[in-house]
């Protein structure tokens, strides 16, 4: 998975009709530095679409950080208060701006990013529609190094001049749009840092052309400038602009690119309960036919007796009560389980070992005296039960049930 970061020149020189040219870098998600280039905007489809983020570097001169006192509130109403929080210090109706606040630091206050609502809509719609998958917005004054009591600058070359970026703290920063004058930017750059050192990140080909001037400014370093300052530092910069554009953002986005699994989805759920149905509503039918042919035959039986309960367990009852009138009882009844229990008792030594006799769910339950019986006798019992046909199963200790013996095939 990848991350691709464009660094966008400021709107300044946008509506100048200058050709717009974007430095891009393609992250791994180890920091790995993959791919680096410069290139329009639109030429930047296919690592669009093909990075998992787009992290969008807005020029510092299209945002504002502003320091506010911020009472505690919750997320929510944190975002309803920044329009009056910052009213004072926009230029224009907060209303028309994308609003984005930090976390609060240590003296209490927040610093909240200003960009124009229309300006970042028109980036991020134009990345969406490139097919990217996640995007966020970031002001580049807090993706320079962070370096506590002195200024971090750049001059970012553009088609129409420079952009100057600084950052003078961990949460304050600003930009300018300067021509293309090394000397002068030098000066406007020493005036905006006042008295602190400045740190002056330049690329190759600018060290040459700003070494001998750079010799003239005091508490002027030079350094060389690397995508891993600008990637390091937007992971920490503390604010996305993106999510602040609500509806519009990259989350009204976020669904579309399920639209065709979630369509799937809901087409395969659909196949599965119709077939579903079809196979219910097919087992119905030959229940219904099985049923009514059980019916017909019990019926044909015994035409003069009405049917009250299913026509299995009727007809088996009946056929219970033949076998019982005529003199035959059946291997589970209690006749049956109690005489041939009896008999097989006969081989015991004793024969006053019974507690209980019950007959209970075509099963005789029979408790012993507790130290009546020992194992040699169970297994004798158990041996002459099943001369009879009988089964013996202990469920509990000093408690026997006595059972008809399953017969060959499976059937009792």
């Amino acid at each position: 998975m990848t991350t691709l970061f464009i660094r966008y020149p400021a709107k300044a020189s946008v509506d100048s009709g200058a050709a717009q040219t974007c430095p891009f870098a393609l992250v791994g998600d180890g920091g790995n530095l993959l791919q680096q280039g410069a290139s329009p905007l639109g030429n930047l489809s296919d690592m669009v679409a093909s990075a998992r983020r787009v992290v969008l570097l807005l020029a510092a001169a299209d945002v504002t950080l502003v320091r506010v006192k911020a009472p505690p509130l919750s997320a929510s109403k944190l975002k309803a208060a920044l329009p009056a929080l910052v009213e004072e210090h926009v230029l224009g109706d907060p209303a028309d701006c994308v609003l984005a606040a930090t976390v609060e630091d240590s003296e209490g206050l927040r610093t909240v990013a200003v960009v124009q609502r229309a300006w970042l809509e028109v980036l991020v719609k134009a990345l969406l529609a490139q097919g990217a998958h996640a995007v966020s917005a970031v002001p580049s004054q807090l993706c320079l190094p962070f370096q506590p009591g002195a200024v971090s600058a750049t001059l970012l070359p553009g088609d129409a001049g420079f952009d100057l970026v600084l950052r003078h703290s961990q949460f304050a920063g600003m930009g300018l749009t300067l021509p293309a004058q090394p000397q002068a930017a030098l000066h406007t750059l020493r005036a905006l840092a006042g008295d602190q050192p400045v740190t002056l990140y330049l690329n190759q080909s600018q060290m040459a052309q700003f070494s001998p001037l750079a010799a003239e400014v005091p508490h002027l370093t030079l350094e060389q400038d690397h995508w891993e300052h600008w990637v390091a530092s937007s992971r920490s910069a503390g604010v996305d602009l993106a999510p602040a554009l609500g509806t519009s953002g990259a989350s009204a986005r976020a669904w579309q690119r399920w639209r065709w699994p979630l369509r799937i989805a809901v087409l395969a759920l659909l196949v599965n309960v119709v077939g579903l149905n079809i196979e219910w509503l097919r087992l119905k039918g030959e229940a219904k036919v099985v049923s009514q042919s059980m019916v017909q035959t019990f019926k044909s039986v015994y035409p003069k007796e009405p049917l009250i309960t299913e026509p299995i367990g009727q007809m088996g009852r009946n056929i219970r009560l033949a076998k019982a009138n005529s003199g035959q009882t059946g291997a589970d009844e209690f006749v049956t389980l109690s005489a041939g229990f009896g008999e097989a008792l006969s081989v015991l030594p004793r024969r006053d070992i019974i507690a209980t006799l019950e007959y209970k769910d075509h099963a005789l339950v029979v408790k012993v005296k507790p130290n009546t019986v020992d194992a040699a006798q169970v297994a004798q019992l158990r041996s002459a039960l099943a001369g009879r046909k009988l089964d013996m199963q202990e469920p509990n200790p000093g408690s026997w049930k006595i059972v008809p013996a399953p017969v060959a095939g499976g059937k009792s």
